[in-house]
């Protein structure tokens, strides 16, 4: 049971032009967005956040593989699910995704930013040099180093959302690891 209201027609004058945006993107308007609707600052934020990511230089597919790794670490079942069909939607196989939960690819950039996402996840950013040469290594410039980052403070961001407002799954469900 959700903690906090997700009926669109209770959020604020100032959410609903945001969530017919979200409704046109989707085709239905999905719940974590439906809660976070009540505060019309945290919803601009939220949206800018992935409409400016969806334009980087990661590419989809990657940026979906990330947070279903964090989303996996935080034991949040509602990124989880959304995040696994996004990623299979940018042409990510259910094998990807299910090695990418675990943060493991088969492909050595993609397992590099995967570690280096976690360890961020894991260690409160805590890295070193070495962790960042090692994505320069595989072919990561500074530009994508920078929004690997800016994944992960999203993901952060929509797993902690999902999980403290206990935000009910609208997506097929994925069994975390």
């Amino acid at each position: 049971m959700p903690r906090v209201n997700i009926n669109t027609q209770l959020a604020p004058a100032a959410s609903q032009p945001l969530l017919g945006q979200i409704q046109k993107a989707f085709g239905a308007t999905p719940n974590m967005f439906k809660a976070v609707a009540n505060s019309p600052a945290a919803l601009q934020s939220m949206w800018a956040a992935f409409g400016a990511l969806g334009q980087g230089t990661l590419g989809a597919k990657l940026g979906e593989q990330i947070a279903v790794a964090i989303a996996n670490r935080n034991r949040c079942e509602y990124c989880l699910a959304a995040h696994t069909v996004l990623g299979q939607n940018a042409g990510a196989s259910a094998a990807e995704m299910a090695s990418a939960q675990v943060g493991q690819s088969s492909d050595p950039k993609t397992a590099a930013a995967l570690a280096f996402a976690l360890k961020v996840v894991e260690q409160r950013a805590q890295v070193s040099d070495a962790d960042v040469a090692n994505l320069q290594e595989v072919g990561f410039k500074d530009e994508q180093v920078v929004e690997i980052l800016a994944h992960v403070a999203l993901n952060l961001y929509t797993n902690y959302i999902n999980v403290a407002l206990d935000i009910p799954v609208d997506f097929p469900k994925v069994a975390l690891k």
